[in-house]
């Protein structure tokens, strides 16, 4: 009597393919000799393979079902042949961890699902969580590419998360202030590696990313570009994040927004001045300054800053920084001037 298949993957005679399928998955995962230490470990990966290679070919199974393994293989005046039947009698080509890769997509799952080795004891778990006793580790999964590999890979035990995403890659975004000012678009252009469509081999290509910098934006504001990072088997492409940085300032810096005036001589220092301050936006205003200047001292134009984050609309102040040109000598005539008409404390 020859081998019933539909025992060994534990399914009844007349199963739909896609129980033929997880039967397998289960029982190859159980029986896989990198993960199962019994002594007929190998015989009982080897018959499974087997089993489902003539369960999973319609014709196969057909001759299969009509006349048993013997028929399958061709036994004299048991076969098909006998019948005038085109088919060639099958052999199993012996090898059950070909067939356990080609179902898969690679030969080690615990590695390409749960990123641990085979024996089940890297990182993230032990030995108990790929016990395929009872619950299907993989029944969650609903829908398979032509080579049985799952397409939703991110679904495990349980239906429980089990890749992980990796960390987020944050780029620097220089950025200067006119253009905070006024806003713009950026285009970035980013090469990062996606997974071909069988599930296995990888590309690099490229991709423009548009970032649209909106008036008044702070420093320190992050852009976030969902899983545009590399993509693997194992794990959910980053997420990109540009940061906004400013750009370095010939006259402004960024505060409300500070403008450094330059450099003040000390006579203007003392009797008072007028100076034309320039704006962000190209424009200018004046000031007429009758206090004495103290080094450092500031001085607010109201609403002439950046716009507001939240209300682009509205400005802030713009802050002007004073700074005083001390002399390195003074003449005595002038000496002499000063302690005449300067106080002495």
């Amino acid at each position: 009597m020859g081998k019933d298949y539909y025992k060994i993957l534990g399914i009844v005679k007349g199963a739909a393919d896609e129980d033929i399928k997880k039967a397998y998955r289960k029982q190859a995962l159980k029986w896989h000799p990198d993960k199962n230490k019994a002594s007929n470990a190998e015989e009982k990966f080897k018959e499974i393979a087997e089993a489902y290679e003539v369960l999973s070919d319609p014709k196969k199974r057909e001759i299969y079902d009509q006349y048993g393994e013997e028929g399958l293989k061709g036994s004299p005046n048991n076969g098909p042949d006998d019948q005038g039947s085109n088919f060639t009698s099958y052999t199993f080509h012996g090898d059950p961890h070909a067939t356990f890769a080609t179902f898969f997509g690679g030969a080690n799952p615990f590695e390409m699902f749960f990123g641990r080795k085979a024996n089940g004891r890297g990182p993230g778990g032990d030995d108990e969580d790929m016990d395929v006793d009872g619950n299907d580790p993989f029944g969650s999964f609903t829908s398979f590419n032509l080579n049985g590999f799952p397409r939703d890979r991110h679904v495990g035990l349980g239906g429980q998360q089990r890749r992980k995403q990796d960390p987020a890659v944050h780029h620097e975004l220089r950025v200067s202030l006119e253009e905070v000012f006024h806003g713009c678009t950026k285009r970035m252009k980013i090469s990062r590696k996606r997974m071909n469509p069988d599930g296995r081999t990888m590309r690099t290509e490229d991709k423009i990313l548009t970032i649209e910098i909106k008036r008044g934006w702070k420093e320190g504001t992050k852009i976030t570009f969902p899983r545009e990072g590399d993509e693997s088997p194992n794990t959910i492409p980053a997420d990109i994040v540009f940061v906004i940085k400013d750009k370095p300032h010939m006259h402004f810096r960024r505060d409300v927004i500070d403008y450094v005036y330059p450099l003040l001589y000390l006579f203007q220092s003392l009797c008072g001045c007028s100076v034309t301050v320039s704006t962000i936006d190209g424009k200018t205003c004046n000031m007429k300054i009758t206090d004495v200047i103290k080094p450092g001292m500031k001085q607010t134009v109201a609403g002439q800053g950046l716009p507001l984050p939240k209300n682009p609309e509205q400005r802030g102040d713009l802050v002007v920084e004073f700074d005083v040109n001390f002399p390195e000598s003074l003449p005595s005539n002038a000496k002499d001037v000063l302690k005449r008409h300067l106080p002495a404390s």
